[in-house]
């Protein structure tokens, strides 16, 4: 993406450094520019510095008026294509393309991140259903519905075959990286919308859509929603075993499933959860090419 260029080609003022130029420039996450540029220049723009700060407190006092709501009628209003296709209308016309590019990767991610976990335990054969999409369209087949699913899904699947058989998470001597794409994914970049409504940045959109999450869906499915943030720390720790290298834990933030926090937190939360998955992918990637590298020179 273009968007690196913003900070490639960025003046440097040492009298005036720019805060996101020096993000950009450290080398301490193992995130690729690409996706560092997307995040930061989303972080700096005029709409989270301006439009935000209006939107989070509404936002808030919305979710806290739909759950007074949903005492009375708890699924009066549920309808999980009604919301997928609100969230695709406004993503398409209203939300930047980084970020949108962003939104799209995630599921690519989060499907590569399950799959890894499956194919490098020992004997576990589970169904998996891989999310895939290549724009913005894809997303209205239930898409986020679907993604949270499958985390559920995969951590009831592959923990009761491990007990069946009697199976614990240990480090491998060989790892299989098959399911870890080192690349682009394929996602048509350029046919995400670049119109001058397309300005709301990711972390606006997401406090937007976390209400309507909160009325579209039923009350199982927001509640299972908001809790999955918090299993970050739950698929790190396996992969973490797998691999038998603990230091990626310490970029976790959602932590401690078992004490779940509170769903006015979601909309930050996700964003947090968004960057846990970008982290953990990055670092497969890395021991992707170290493991690939060592092939190499062994032959």
């Amino acid at each position: 993406m273009q968007v690196t260029d913003l900070y490639e080609k960025a003046p440097y003022n040492p009298e005036d450094p720019n805060p996101w130029l020096a993000l950009y420039l450290d080398m301490s996450l193992p995130l690729s520019d690409e996706v560092k540029a997307a995040l930061l220049s989303n972080s700096g723009s005029k709409s989270r510095q301006f439009v935000l700060p209006l939107i989070r407190p509404c936002a808030k006092l919305t979710m806290v008026g739909f759950q007074l709501l949903k005492i009375f009628i708890p699924n009066k209003f549920t309808s999980s294509k009604l919301l997928h296709r609100l969230i695709f209308w406004g993503l398409r016309n209203f939300v930047r393309p980084d970020a949108n590019y962003l939104i799209l990767r995630h599921f690519h991610i989060g499907s590569e991140i399950l799959q890894f976990v499956a194919s490098n335990v020992p004997g576990v054969q589970i169904p998996l259903n891989p999310l895939r999409p290549r724009d913005l369209g894809d997303l209205v087949d239930n898409m986020f519905l679907k993604h949270d699913l499958n985390i559920y899904n995969f951590l009831i699947r592959i923990n009761r075959e491990m007990k069946a058989q009697g199976i614990q998470l240990t480090k491998q001597q060989r790892l299989n990286f098959d399911a870890i794409t080192d690349g682009p994914f394929p996602i048509d970049e350029d046919k995400l919308p670049k119109r001058w409504l397309n300005f709301l940045d990711l972390e606006s959109a997401i406090e937007v859509y976390t209400p309507l999450y909160q009325l579209f869906l039923t009350d199982s499915d927001f509640w299972r929603a908001c809790n999955s943030l918090q299993l970050d720390e739950t698929v790190a720790l396996y992969t973490s075993k797998l691999i038998g290298d603990p230091s990626y834990m310490g970029l976790v933030n959602n932590k401690h499933p078992l004490v779940p926090l509170s769903t006015l937190q979601a909309g930050y939360r996700l964003l947090l959860h968004g960057l846990a998955a970008e982290c953990l992918h990055a670092t497969l990637v890395q021991f992707k090419r170290q493991t690939q590298s060592a092939g190499v020179q062994a032959n």
